[in-house]
């Protein structure tokens, strides 16, 4: 019989202190998702948020911590590998080490997270480490894992309390491949210059970063706002639990479009863009207003 401190045992202590690693991990590295989360439902919150953690921890082994430690791209593939094998081994035993990867588990494990959706996740952070050029094929399957998977992920903590039909399932899920493929075509505009002078990525095939034109900035951009307009499509039918936070979300990013078309090209490779925090605040009020409404 395990042992209790107070009123819970070692495990329920332990699964705490794992979720609580979560919540720190998202407080120091995104205050934008830290924002939205905040908008979910109690229940929710948590789940979507030992994803965030797990995702950034093995973002971190290929786009920053682990280079300045001085790891090798050898060493960063076998901490990939490690991390993903210690995630998979976690979901079936119930326990790891890894506080981070004890969370996510017992979230896989709660709401039917497989290696359907993690694998493709490991495989693009994989990806970052081969310095091979993209293609456009590649690209592709790139966003799917790194960003597509994602939403899929938390669709299922959103969908595993407030069950919808196989029909709007799918629907669904086309609306948060589409979202988290929007976030992520940000993101590389956003990062422009990290990516290529740090990072020696390009993820815009048969573009030179340092020569981008208007007309090719605005092509990228009438794409993700296509990816915007068909994730908005379907907020309606989100429960209501997660939905102000997924229009808070989609609001930052639709405002980020708005700020990287007002932009020079030229001046994207000088300057990340952000919102201010101010707007920020103001965006979350307007989709907590805007759809707090709905109920479902």
């Amino acid at each position: 019989m395990a042992r209790t401190s107070g009123n819970h045992t070692n495990l329920n202590k332990y699964a705490q202190t794992a979720r609580a690693s979560s919540t720190t991990v998202i407080g120091h590295y995104s205050t934008s998702f830290g924002l939205a989360a905040r908008l979910l439902d109690a229940r929710v919150r948590t789940p979507v948020r030992t994803i965030y953690a797990l995702v950034r921890i093995a973002d971190e082994i290929v786009d920053g911590a682990a280079t300045e430690a001085g790891v090798s791209i050898e060493e960063q593939r076998q901490l990939l590998d490690e991390l993903e094998r210690e995630t998979e081994r976690a979901i079936v035993r119930g326990y790891s080490t890894n506080l981070v990867v004890h969370a996510f588990a017992a979230t896989a494990r709660q709401c039917g997270i497989d290696s359907s959706l993690i694998a493709p996740f490991f495989a693009s952070m994989r990806r970052d480490l081969d310095p091979a050029p993209f293609t456009v094929q590649g690209v592709a399957e790139y966003i799917y894992g790194s960003a597509e998977v994602i939403g899929l992920m938390c669709l299922r903590c959103f969908l595993h309390w407030s069950p919808r039909s196989d029909a709007e399932v799918g629907v669904l899920e086309d609306g948060a491949r589409h979202l988290g493929a929007a976030f992520q075509k940000i993101n590389f505009l956003r990062d422009l210059s990290c990516d290529r002078e740090l990072l020696g990525r390009n993820y815009f095939p048969g573009i030179d970063p340092l020569t981008l034109s208007e007309q090719q900035k605005n092509v990228i951009l009438d794409d993700i706002d296509a990816d915007l307009g068909i994730a908005s499509a379907v907020l309606p039918l989100l429960p209501s639990g997660c939905r102000r936070a997924v229009a808070a979300a989609q609001g930052l990013f639709t405002r980020l479009s708005q700020r990287l078309r007002a932009t020079p090209a030229d001046q994207l490779l000088r300057s990340r863009i952000r919102v201010p925090d101010g707007e920020k605040l103001m965006i979350a009020l307007t989709s907590t207003l805007g759809h707090g409404a709905w109920k479902r």
